[in-house]
């Protein structure tokens, strides 16, 4: 089995790069959406959060590709991906036409649920610039071969935002490998992007075609059998409650169909309530399973971006540490952390991530 094997710093312009949409989220705090005079803006996407994630809390070079509409908002949203220490400079911008009409911007409204009352998101990302993406719009040999990446992330949620960008993934995976860049993709399946154009039908034949190109694949049990097909023997109605059986019996077909798996991830969450849940990972690496420690009733602020932070734990322990042991530690403590503070991305350090790896517990810091 090959090992994974990034290509040096030295020759590379960024550590990571990520490819998909960022949408401003609009955030009412404790309070409900639809009863809400005021919002604290953030940015965040679910490929996106995994650079940011890298760059600010484990200090790598990071980039993101995207797209904007060049307005205010599209500005905006580059301002705080430029707070968050994630180059800006591989961004597509699109021309404006003052109301909306071809090209916008996305809007991402979440609440983060308490209790019994679960977290609620309701986007507004129609016709924005990033799901008008298409193959040929980026030029991915120079990103690849002349300014050089150690690792490329993306995921489901972009390549299901249109009916291009699925090519878009397909093509920039397929020229990163080329030239030696890893490629993690983390499957995130969500129904109701799939649905506009060809359901589960077309996600499967897209996210099969991508699965070709990655090298670390990243899912719960719902996302390998809605976006790869395959069917687990004995699986439960609560697929994001994922039995460890089940995940090796998963990852067993998966690799035996797609042998260009170096890795598999995936987060083992059990939801108590939304402000409780049981939390872990587990995950398969050159021919050997690991998982976490298991923090059961896990108190929780804000639930969004928690795999995303998860992803960029475990991509840090398998391209900075190169131990799977600890790349599976050090992602279930980053996810476990970035879900005690509001919004997408992550607020930890790389000091508290390893207090937390070490079992240190909350005791006040002086």
């Amino acid at each position: 089995m090959a090992k994974l094997e990034p290509k040096a710093a030295a020759d590379c312009r960024y550590d990571i790069l990520s490819l998909g949409e960022v949408m401003l989220r609009l955030d009412p705090g404790e309070g409900r959406i639809r009863t809400a005079r005021q919002f604290q803006a953030w940015e965040g996407g679910g490929e996106y959060n995994v650079a940011r994630g890298l760059r600010r809390c484990f200090g790598q070079r990071a980039g993101v590709v995207t797209a904007f509409a060049k307005n205010e908002v599209g500005l905006l949203m580059e301002d705080f991906i430029l707070q968050g220490g994630v180059d800006t400079s591989l961004i597509k911008w699109m021309d404006y036409d003052g109301i909306g009409r071809t090209v916008r911007n996305g809007l991402n409204f979440t609440e983060r649920g308490f209790g019994i009352r679960g977290a609620v998101g309701c986007s507004d990302r129609g016709n924005t610039a990033a799901s008008q993406l298409k193959a040929g719009d980026i030029d991915w040999e120079y990103i690849f071969g002349t300014l050089g990446v150690r690792w490329l992330h993306t995921g489901g949620i972009f390549a299901a935002l249109s009916e291009t960008t699925g090519e878009v993934v397909i093509e920039a995976a397929r020229i990163a490998k080329k030239h030696g860049t890893i490629v993690s993709y983390d499957l995130n399946y969500r129904p109701s992007l799939w649905k506009g154009f060809g359901g589960l039908e077309k996600c499967r034949e897209i996210n099969r075609e991508i699965a070709k190109y990655v090298d670390v694949m990243i899912g719960n049990e719902e996302d390998f059998t809605a976006c790869l097909g395959f069917e687990i023997e004995g699986a439960d109605d609560n697929l994001t409650d994922l039995e460890v059986g089940a995940f090796q019996q998963m990852i067993t077909k998966a690799v035996a169909e797609f042998p260009n798996f170096k890795a598999t991830a995936t987060t083992m969450r059990g939801v108590k309530t939304a402000t409780v849940n049981d939390w872990g990972a587990m995950c398969w690496v050159d021919g050997e399973f690991y998982t976490s420690a298991h923090r059961p009733d896990l108190e929780i602020m804000d639930r969004v971006g928690g795999g995303d932070s998860f992803a960029s734990g475990f991509i840090y322990g398998l391209m900075i540490l190169q131990d799977a042991a600890k790349a599976i530690e050090y992602g279930a403590a980053h996810g476990a952390l970035a879900m005690t503070t509001p919004g997408d991305t992550t607020m930890a350090s790389l000091a508290e991530v390893e207090k937390i790896v070490a079992g240190a517990g909350a005791r006040v810091d002086r």
